[in-house]
């Protein structure tokens, strides 16, 4: 072949027949152009390791799997607390006093570890159906109503010691306590409250029952607020409640509107009364003081008959004549001066108010 002539037989990379490409003391036991030997790669890796590792392999061993553990006890003795969080540690699983702020805290673990406790203002929803089909918000009412009531807790956590341990599952509790403390406030109440009149005056009674017993329980919990988002009959007798509703309302309205005419005619009736009061006095005053001129005449006139008898009989006579002759509708005529009267003239109307006709009299 042509490499051999070249190189005396060495091969393509010179040398004697058995020298290959890695040499001559290290040529691959797989025999010639085959794969590195695995076991050879081996011994070299441990080789250089007893170069490494001070008193050899054997010994340093146990310093690399220390060297492991202890870095492995530092990374879970290390411990970050969030802005949002409070940490409380134990030791044997007996809680310390003290509490961990936020930032970064260090505790020998495994012997100490550690518990989280969220302190920001939480929200927990009581009563939501997500899929239409939950019943934790159907309430009996006073009046023996259904009502479906959706209402949520704003609540934080002011101890987290007896938050963590007091309790073992806080949220559950509050939510079971919510439920509990809604039902008996709306069992005492009609549904006309719960639906419009006084949510304000039911979720503060709501509130103070949930804090109460969350205090007895000593859950380290503060109820902010509850808040009822909604209120409603049960979706079987939506239909039936909205007619009753509209009775109702139509009701409110007939009420007001005979309230109205009531004013109405009370007023115009006191009006009336007062009027005829106002006429009766006036009445009253009329009378009474015509009376008073009458008798007032007549005493004058008794003075003046007392002074002369006589001339005031006459004078009364006359006087009382004129008047009396004055409105008779007879004529009386003279016998000696009644002669020249012609018969047919009309002396029944001499004394008669004469009437105009056509503005000529």
């Amino acid at each position: 072949m042509p490499w051999s002539n070249q190189n005396g037989g060495g091969g393509p990379w010179g040398g004697g027949g058995n020298q290959g490409p890695w040499g001559q003391g290290n040529r691959p036991r797989g025999g010639r152009g085959g794969p590195p030997d695995l076991e050879e790669i081996i011994r070299r890796g441990q080789d250089q390791l007893k170069n490494v590792v001070p008193g050899g392999f054997n010994g340093g061993i146990f310093v690399i799997v220390g060297l492991l553990i202890l870095g492995f006890v530092l990374l879970n003795s290390v411990y970050t607390v969030q802005p949002d969080e409070r940490g409380v540690e134990m030791r044997f699983g007996k809680p310390k006093e003290e509490i961990s702020m936020p930032g970064l805290h260090y505790h020998f673990w495994p012997f100490e570890t550690v518990e989280f406790a969220k302190v920001t203002e939480q929200q927990l929803n009581i009563g939501s159906r997500a899929n239409g089909q939950s019943s934790s918000g159907l309430m009996l009412s006073g009046d023996q109503n259904i009502v479906n009531v959706q209402f949520s807790v704003l609540f934080s956590v002011t101890d987290p010691k007896a938050y963590i341990f007091n309790v073992e599952n806080p949220v559950d509790t509050l939510q079971q306590v919510g439920e509990s403390a809604m039902r008996e406030v709306v069992g005492r109440r009609p549904a006309q409250d719960i639906f419009r009149d006084n949510r304000q005056a039911i979720a503060t009674d709501v509130r103070n029952t949930i804090q109460a017993t969350m205090d007895s329980y000593g859950t380290g919990v503060a109820v902010n607020t509850v808040a009822i988002e909604d209120a409603a009959p049960p979706r079987e007798v939506a239909d039936a409640f909205d007619e009753v509703q509209r009775a109702e309302q139509d009701e409110d309205r007939f009420v007001e509107e005979a309230n109205q005419y009531a004013n109405q005619v009370l007023g115009r009736a006191r009006g009336q009364a007062a009027q005829i009061r106002e006429e009766a006095a006036a009445y009253k005053d009329r009378v009474v003081k015509e009376a008073e001129g009458e008798a007032q005449r007549f005493v004058s006139v008794y003075d003046e008959y007392s002074k002369a008898p006589e001339v005031t009989r006459k004078r009364l006579y006359l006087e009382t004549m004129q008047g009396v002759l004055g409105k008779s509708k007879k004529v009386i005529l003279d016998e000696k001066n009644g002669q020249g009267v012609l018969p047919y003239l009309p002396l029944t109307e001499i004394g008669r108010p004469q009437q105009q006709s056509g503005g000529v009299q």
